[in-house]
């Protein structure tokens, strides 16, 4: 359990990076950390859940399409994260597009390796 609140709190300080970064990543609630705390636990149960049942399951398309069909993974978990911390919080974080999800995914991949390193996660 330690170690997963380790990661919420490393992907929260992922996902307010990116927002902070890119104009089309819309933080929803009031203060906007807590849009972006509930968006990041979604991401977070995504991550640790979801994710890599679909990369492996789409694994041979991944590598017929260079890659693609693992950028469209990224923005589906993205979409479905937004989507239930938005049902269910009524907070979160909006994503305006496809290529949005894909410069989010970098940085928060940059961000969240970075402050994992720190953290020693």
């Amino acid at each position: 359990m330690t170690r997963f609140l380790i990661h919420w709190l490393i992907m929260t300080i992922a996902c307010a990076v990116t927002v902070v970064l890119l104009p089309g990543m819309v933080p929803v609630g009031t203060p906007p950390l807590l849009g972006i705390a509930a968006f990041a636990l979604f991401m977070a149960l995504i991550n640790s859940s979801i994710k890599p049942v679909a990369h492996t399951l789409a694994l041979p398309f991944s590598i017929l399409t260079l890659g693609l069909v693992a950028l469209i993974i990224n923005w589906l978990c993205m979409r479905l994260a937004s989507w239930l911390a938005l049902s269910l919080f009524g907070v979160g974080v909006i994503v305006q597009g496809f290529w949005w999800s894909v410069f989010a995914s970098l940085i928060i991949t940059v961000v969240s390796s970075i402050a994992a390193a720190i953290v020693g996660e």
